[in-house]
Formats: structure tokens, C-alpha cells, sequence
């Protein structure tokens, strides 16, 4: 069973490094064939694995008590009690099924608000002042890993969203209030924004250079200890070991990982492949950037998932700070030219799904460490994962793209594109046939992108991509719903930005000297900027699940069963972290359920999810806070009490 979820787990990591990225390349105008979807996966994928190896020592075994992996914790939990029934498997399947059933009515039928959001302003005669928002995701999976994580990490995560929330997005609103222009690198003016748009277009820089900052912080502190793996690891192969052996003996089953050799080669095969295949077109330098940065962002990743988990690692964080690195880099040797935004994402897409499948690599090392697994052998099943993953995920962005795209009239009097795909036509429903042609920089009202030119390579049509376009009726009338890639749009921003030299500087700067000063506090910068970087309805929920934890903690001190000063001890192994462990696994597989469903919508019509929703029916009742907050507390705050405070398993 262990195998079996390893061997599965890679492809939701995968999937997640390349949508966060790749699609930045169709809303800059080039062609995103599933070919380079799928090469660019497999490289990332493997290196993702390959440099998780030298780190597991050090990660999952030294640090177990630290670095808590709460998704590895839990299916280690599913998996044991799966296998001794009894008592235990009842808590687990209890969590297991109100988990399911609460996102089912929650996310499936939409009785209540997912994420309901609470404005903080006042209006007066000197207009309009906003204090700040509160939102939580009422999220059983998000809850359960707070749970796990226990209230130190937790209120550090939401300390952080407390910070972008309720000090810097009210600044920002304060001090752009009598702004009548929109400030770069937003397009309407503060005093019209949302507290989302404040935050997607100013405070989403902030703490991406807050999170760079902090691992950049946290690396180097554990960097002299991974310096001596991979030297011992080294060492390994000019002895020829097979990483089963040492100078004492033979190493335990469950201590034997793939030697030191197998890194070695597969990296040197990854960087070849990354040169070689065109599909991929990454130049050496490109190539030895995307292993430096993936060993640097794998390493951050893994240390961030023990701490709060993969549900809150900032992945995309961590790329675009590889992205604006690279990008920093390509501008100091003057590569600014218009391909070199492709190799620039290209190497992104690289590390993104490094770092993602470096997360998912943590949680299943950290369960085999705990049901007693064999290291190597799930390594090796990691790659066949990968491998599989990598070239379903380029067929299925490849489909979803094509599904939700649309061909609109355009007519652009003088504008010339950048390219002509000699030979490539599409031909519309009303018969005529045009040629492909790609346009990379904006000009006038023509924004960069695809479009199709007649004979004499005149503008057309434009053809808006389903992935991040925005046009949702085509020539023909035909209505879609796009599929919003908000990640990949902030990826092409980075990228055009530095190489255009319009990036807001300021604004990453704040975030990485926000960083620091937590340093210099005493405090763990890496979560707090975490918490900056994320929404607050995510560490929101997160934090009611510590809260849960420091108060059942609390009830075992008085009865001395918690020994730890950090208030863990036995409540690692209580009912609380079994019934979490359910909440998790519940949510997340009801979570696939309707991502299914959603998928079935889009090739079938809305039709298909007005039939599955009850929210029309109850009208504004769906969008009550109230409603929605009390059924969160009743549906899991409550039970999740309720099953932790029992005193044994």
C-alpha cells in the first residue's frame, strides 16, 4: 500500500509545477506544445527526486522530531491503522468520512461560503478608510494539518497573514487612496482595488521576496550539514558503494537509499537532456542554473512541507524567485532578447516542478520512515511515478487548453507580428483559412499573443488561449469558461519585467528586509513569510487547527501525558492526529471527486454543474457567514475536539 500511494503521489506535484509556470509562455505569445510540456515535467520531475536522495538523512530522520511532514504523518497513520483495525481504524475512518461528506456539501453542493471573508472599514466624510479583511478557507484537510503541525508553526503562519492583511494591505490602500492612476504594476487605481487585487498586485511581491529571503536564511544554517552528505555520499562512490554498506557494517533496510552514484549520473543525463532535446531548449548555462536553483528550492521545499505542510508550501513563491534570479542574471550578461523569456520560464518550469515534486518526495519518505519502508525502493518508485506523470500531464494541459480556447476577430491597422508559422494554417467555420503567427511584445492595442494573419500578414484573429485567456466568446458565439492561471501570469510578468526592466523592485525588497528583521527578532522567518505570502483564509484554517491542538495539549498537561515543552509529546500518536489524519485523506480524495466533476463541466457545459449545485435554490443562504462559520465549527472544529481530548488511542 505504502508503494502504491508513493508511486501515485507524483503526479499531483507534478501537475501543480506546471501550471504554476508553463502556461506564462501562451500569455506571452509562444506556442506551448504538450511535447515541452512533457519533456520539461519529466527533467523537473526527476531532479526533484534525484536531489531529495542526499537530503532524506538529514530532512526525515535527524529532524523527525522538528520537521513533523503532517500529509506524511497522516498517511503513515491511514496506512497502519488500515492494517490493525480496531479502535484506531475507527478514528481514522470517522475523520475519513465527515472529511469527505463536509467537502462534498461544502465544495460539491455549496450549501455554505468556502471562503467567507469579513471587510474591516469605515466610511466618513474624508471617505472611504479600510482597516483590513479577515477570510478563512473552512477547510477539513487544512484544519487536520494545523492540527498536526500544533499551535508554534500555525501561529506563525497566520502571524504572517495577519501582517499582509491587516498592516501592509491597509497601508498600501491608506497611502494610494488619493492616487487617481494606476501605480505599476497594477492597471486600475489603488482607491478601486479589492483587498485580493492590493494583494495580488503588490503584497504577492512582497512576500515572494520575503520567502526567498528567509530560505535563502534557512539554507544556509542547515547548508554545512547537506555539504557533509553529499561529500560522505561522494566519498561512497569512489569506493564503489552501493549505499547498502559503511565502515561498521551493514546499514538497516529502512537507512538504505540509492547510492550516491545514481544522483550523480542522473543529474549529469538531466542536464544533457536539457541541452540536447529540443522539445526543451535550454542552453548549458540555462541548464546548470535550473540544477542550482532546483537543488536550492528542493532543499527550501522539504523543509517548509515538515514544517506546515504541502497544502501551504509556497512553491510558486519559491519559482518566482528562481525566475527573477535567472532572469536578474540573463539581463547582467544581456541576454534580453525575446527568446530568452522562454528559456527564462523554461528553466522556472524546471525548478517549479523540482521543488513540487521535491514536496511530495518529503511526505512519502517521511511515511515510509514511519511504517518502516525501504528508502530505496520507494525512490525507485518515485521515478517510475514521475516518469508516468510527466507525459500524462503534457497530453492533459495540452487538452484543457485547447477545450477552453477561443478565436476572436481582431483587426490591428499597421501592426506587424513577430513571427509567421510558415505553413501552419487554421482554417474557421466559414471556410476561409488563415496562416499562425505569434506576436511578442505589445504594440498599441494588440497584446502579445497568437493570432492569424491573412496573405499579407495582417491581423485578423486572435487566438486566446484556455489557460489564462480571457475572451469567453469566440467568432462563432460559442461561450467558455477560461481556466485562470494566476501563478504562470505572475511568472511572465517577472520575466518580462526584469528583461523589459520593469519589475516593482521596491516591493521585493520590503519583503526580503521583512525577512531579515524577523531574523534578527529571534523569530522563524521562513514560516512568518510563509503567512505573508499566503492568503490569510488558508493559515487562517490552518491556526484553528493548532488552536485546537495548544488547547487539547494544554488538557494532557494537566494529566501529564504531554512531556514536551513545545506542547507535542504523546499527542503525536493521540486521537486527534488519527482523526486529523482522516479529515486530511477525506477532504483530499472528495477534492479529486469534484476536480473530476469540474473537468466533466467543462467538456459537457455548465448544465452538469447546475444539476450538482443547490446554491441557486438557496440563494443568498449560500453566502452567509454566519452559516458558514457555524458549520465549520459544528462539521469539524467540533468533532475534532471532541475525538482529541480522549486520553488514550
Amino acid at each position: 500500500n505504502n508503494i502504491v500511494q508513493t508511486t501515485g503521489s507524483a503526479g499531483e506535484s507534478i501537475a501543480a509545477g506546471t501550471v504554476f509556470t508553463l502556461p506564462g509562455l501562451l500569455l506571452l505569445g509562444y506556442a506551448l506544445p504538450w511535447t515541452k510540456v512533457a519533456a520539461i515535467a519529466l527533467v523537473g520531475s526527476m531532479l526533484g527526486v534525484l536531489l531529495m536522495i542526499p537530503l532524506r538523512r538529514r530532512l526525515i530522520v535527524e529532524e523527525h522530531g522538528l520537521l513533523k511532514y503532517p500529509e506524511g504523518t497522516a498517511c503513515a497513520e491511514v496506512l497502519i491503522v488500515g492494517e490493525e483495525r480496531g479502535a484506531q481504524a475507527r478514528t481514522v475512518f470517522m475523520g475519513f468520512g465527515l472529511g469527505a461528506l463536509y467537502k462534498l456539501l461544502n465544495s460539491g453542493l455549496h450549501l455554505w461560503a468556502e471562503v467567507p471573508r469579513k471587510a474591516f472599514e469605515s466610511v466618513t466624510a474624508r471617505g472611504r478608510q479600510f482597516f483590513g479583511e479577515m477570510q478563512v478557507e473552512v477547510s477539513p484537510e487544512l484544519t487536520g494539518v494545523g492540527y498536526i503541525i500544533g499551535p508554534k508553526v500555525a501561529s506563525y503562519l497566520f502571524g504572517g497573514g495577519l501582517i499582509a492583511y491587516f498592516v501592509l494591505i491597509p497601508a498600501i490602500k491608506l497611502f494610494g487612496a488619493g492616487l487617481t492612476a494606476p501605480m505599476f504594476p497594477a492597471i486600475v487605481p489603488i482607491s478601486e482595488m479589492s483587498a485580493a487585487q492590493v494583494r495580488s498586485n503588490y503584497v504577492f511581491y512582497i512576500g515572494a521576496g520575503a520567502v526567498t529571503a528567509a530560505g535563502l536564511i534557512n539554507l544556509a544554517r542547515v547548508l554545512p550539514t547537506i555539504v557533509r552528505a553529499l561529500v560522505a555520499g561522494l566519498g561512497g562512490v569512489t569506493r564503489g558503494s552501493t549505499g547498502r554498506t559503511t565502515a561498521d557494517g551493514l546499514v538497516p533496510r529502512t537507512m538504505q537509499d540509492l547510492p550516491m552514484s545514481v544522483v550523480v549520473i542522473g543529474v549529469v543525463l538531466c542536464i544533457i537532456a536539457m541541452v540536447l532535446l529540443p522539445q526543451i531548449g535550454i542552453n548549458l548555462i540555462g541548464a546548470l542554473l535550473a540544477v542550482f536553483f532546483s537543488f536550492l528550492f528542493v532543499t527550501v521545499s522539504s523543509r517548509i512541507c515538515g514544517q506546515i505542510g504541502s497544502s501551504a508550501n509556497p512553491i510558486s513563491g519559491m519559482t518566482v524567485a528562481a525566475v527573477l534570479m535567472t532572469s536578474l542574471i540573463f539581463l547582467g550578461i544581456g541576454w534580453t532578447g525575446i527568446e530568452h523569456r522562454v528559456l527564462a520560464l523554461s528553466i522556472g518550469g524546471v525548478v517549479c516542478i523540482a521543488a513540487a515534486v521535491a514536496a511530495a518526495t518529503s511526505q512519502d519518505l517521511k511515511t515510509g520512515f514511519l511504517v518502516g519502508a525501504t528508502p530505496r525502493r520507494q525512490q525507485i518508485a518515485l521515478f517510475v511515478g514521475a516518469a508516468t506523470s510527466a507525459v500524462l500531464v503534457g497530453f492533459i494541459i495540452n487538452a484543457l487548453n485547447v477545450s477552453a480556447q477561443t478565436i476572436v476577430a481582431r483587426d490591428y491597422p499597421g501592426v506587424k507580428v513577430d513571427t509567421i508559422e510558415t505553413g501552419v494554417t487554421e482554417t474557421l467555420r466559414t471556410g476561409q483559412t488563415f496562416t499562425v503567427a505569434h506576436l511578442y511584445q505589445s504594440q498599441g492595442a494588440a497584446t502579445a499573443g497568437k493570432y492569424l494573419v491573412d496573405a499579407q500578414g495582417a491581423i485578423k484573429y486572435l487566438v486566446d488561449p484556455g489557460i489564462g485567456g480571457r475572451e469567453a466568446v469566440d467568432y462563432t458565439g460559442r461561450e467558455v469558461r477560461k481556466l485562470d492561471s494566476p501563478k504562470a501570469q505572475i511568472m511572465a510578468l517577472v520575466v518580462d519585467g526584469i528583461l523589459t526592466q520593469r519589475l516593482p523592485w521596491g516591493l521585493v525588497l520590503i519583503g526580503a528586509f521583512l525577512a531579515i528583521a524577523m531574523e534578527l527578532l529571534g523569530l522563524p522567518s521562513l514560516a512568518v513569510a510563509v503567512g505573508v505570502y499566503l492568503p490569510i483564509s488558508t493559515s487562517a484554517a490552518i491556526f484553528t487547527g493548532g488552536a485546537v491542538r495548544w488547547f487539547v495539549d494544554r488538557r494532557r498537561s494537566a494529566t501529564a501525558t504531554a512531556t514536551a515543552a513545545d506542547g507535542h509529546g504523546d499527542a503525536d500518536s493521540g486521537p486527534g492526529v488519527l482523526f486529523s489524519s482522516g479529515l486530511i485523506a477525506g477532504g483530499a480524495i472528495m477534492g479529486l471527486v469534484l476536480a473530476a466533476l469540474a473537468v466533466a463541466r467543462l467538456t459537457n457545459g455548465d448544465s452538469y454543474a447546475d444539476a450538482l449545485s443547490l446554491a441557486t435554490r438557496l440563494g443568498s443562504l449560500s453566502e452567509s457567514i454566519p452559516l458558514a462559520i457555524g458549520a465549520f465549527a459544528v462539521g469539524v472544529v467540533l468533532p475534532l475536539w471532541l475525538v482529541a481530548k480522549r486520553e488514550t488511542r
